[in-house]
């Protein structure tokens, strides 16, 4: 783990996930030594534009974002299928019971029934979501991209 790395991914997680096993080395203050690094071969893995002070708390954001895609543990595969970032997007906004809170109530549309309404009203959300906040993501969606490419990758 490491601010220098190469940052994680979505698509990124998803390759770990289906691989053999991670082991994951972390640093404390001022990180590993680099004839470690290059003599084991190691992929430095960062997880933003940000400093921790050690590598733990990255590598628990890792362990957790592979361990959830693994056969079982979020119950049906297609759990996964619509989050964020699986398809380049945000994912849409999430309701709840109960159907009023504070004044706010569930849109109109998920309580239809109409299941192509609801398809087309998620996925309105979801592009407007991620155009208003990552602008990143939307740019590579319009390019044919699913998720912008990392210039530190290979």
């Amino acid at each position: 783990m490491s601010p220098r790395g190469r940052p994680l991914t979505q698509s990124r997680v998803t390759e770990l996930a289906a691989g053999p096993g991670l082991l994951i080395v972390c640093g404390r203050f001022e990180g590993i030594d680099q004839r470690v690094i290059e003599a084991r071969g190691l992929e430095e893995v960062s997880l933003g534009d940000y400093v921790l002070s050690g590598g733990e708390i990255a590598a628990l954001a890792l362990i957790d974002a592979c361990v959830r895609l693994l056969p079982g543990v979020m119950g049906k595969l297609a759990s996964g299928a619509e989050e964020s970032f699986s398809d380049g997007l945000l994912e849409y906004p999430q309701y709840t019971r109960p159907q009023e809170f504070e004044g706010r109530t569930i849109p109109d549309v998920l309580l239809s029934g109409d299941h192509a309404k609801v398809a087309a009203w998620r996925q309105t959300e979801a592009e407007a979501l991620t155009r208003a906040r990552r602008p990143d993501l939307w740019a590579a969606r319009a390019k044919g991209q699913k998720r912008p490419k990392n210039t530190t990758e290979g």
